[in-house]
This record gives structure tokens, C-alpha cells and sequence, in this order.
């Protein structure tokens, strides 16, 4: 700040500021005399380093467009692989779909199969205990009958060989329905 305030100052005490139009004195020849000796020996070496530049910055775009391009190339590949992918991926959707299906009703099957000869097993069995009952009604009643006639014959009857006779007719008439 102290810098600041001498240049105030110095600007106070002098005229002020104001343009030197003496070119010997301010030294623009001085200058402009090494500018052009800068310009005249330095032009070669300026030329090179920025033809140099300029190369390396082409070339640096040049690979730049170069990487661009490879990698538009390998995103367009991804992008055709990655809807192949997806097509496989459908495919083995409506596969594992198709095969869950077949297998839903191949157990379907089997299990209508299996119940079908169970309940044709137990079908027979009942018939067959059906039949088992029905004989043995059947012969409970042909019993009581043999038992009723056998007393009836009995009563109605008293001489014994008459009463054996229709016994033995009776029994030989109802062994033709059992058999």
C-alpha cells in the first residue's frame, strides 16, 4: 500500500504525467531494433518450433478422430451383440416357458394316470367286496330258508323220510342258483 501511495506522490511533486515525444530518449528505436533482429534470426527456429506444434497438435487430433471412430465401431458391435444377447435371452424365456408348460402337463398326466388306477384298484377291490358280501347275504338266506323248511317240514311232516326227501329236493334246487 505504501508503494501505492508513493506513486501519488511522485505524480504531485513532478508536472504530472505527460507523453516524451523524444525518440532518442525513450529508446523506441532501441526497440524496434530488437524486434527485428529477434524477428530475422529467430524466425527459423520460431518456424520449426511451431511447424513442430502444429504437427503434433494434427497428429494429436488426427489420433483423437482415430480413437473416436474405433470406439463408435466397438459401441456399434456392443450394441449389435447386446441385441443379440436379448434375442437369446427371449428365446431361452420362451424356452424354459415351453418346458415348464410340457412339464406342467406331463405331471398333470401322470397324476390323472396315477389316480386313474387307484380308483380303478379301489373300484374292483369294492366290487370285489360287493360280490363277497352278496354271497355270504346269499347264503345267510339260503341258510334260513334251508332252517325254515327243515322246520316247516318238520312240523308238516312227521314221518322223517318224506321230510328228507323235500330236503334233499330243496338243497339240489338251490345248489343250481349258487353255482
Amino acid at each position: 500500500m505504501e508503494n501505492f501511495d508513493q506513486i501519488f506522490t511522485l505524480l504531485a511533486e513532478d508536472e504530472g504525467i505527460g507523453l516524451n515525444l523524444d525518440i532518442l530518449e525513450t529508446g523506441l528505436i532501441n526497440i524496434l531494433a530488437l524486434i527485428a533482429i529477434l524477428v530475422y534470426t529467430g524466425r527459423d527456429f520460431l518456424g520449426s518450433l511451431l511447424e513442430e506444434r502444429r504437427t503434433n497438435i494434427v497428429q494429436g487430433v488426427q489420433d483423437a478422430e482415430d480413437r473416436l471412430s474405433e470406439a463408435n465401431r466397438r459401441l456399434s458391435e456392443a450394441q449389435k451383440q447386446l441385441s443379440q444377447a436379448n434375442v437369446v435371452i427371449t428365446e431361452i424365456k420362451n424356452e424354459t416357458v415351453a418346458a415348464k408348460k410340457a412339464l406342467l402337463k406331463s405331471d398333470a398326466f401322470e397324476a390323472k394316470k396315477d389316480l386313474a388306477t387307484r380308483f380303478s384298484r379301489a373300484l374292483a377291490s369294492f366290487e370285489s367286496k360287493e360280490r363277497q358280501v352278496f354271497l355270504e347275504v346269499k347264503q345267510q338266506i339260503i341258510l334260513l330258508v334251508l332252517k325254515r323248511t327243515v322246520t316247516r317240514a318238520q312240523e308238516t311232516f312227521a314221518d322223517k323220510d318224506r321230510a328228507a326227501a323235500l330236503i334233499n329236493d330243496t338243497i339240489n334246487k338251490l345248489e343250481g342258483d349258487l353255482l
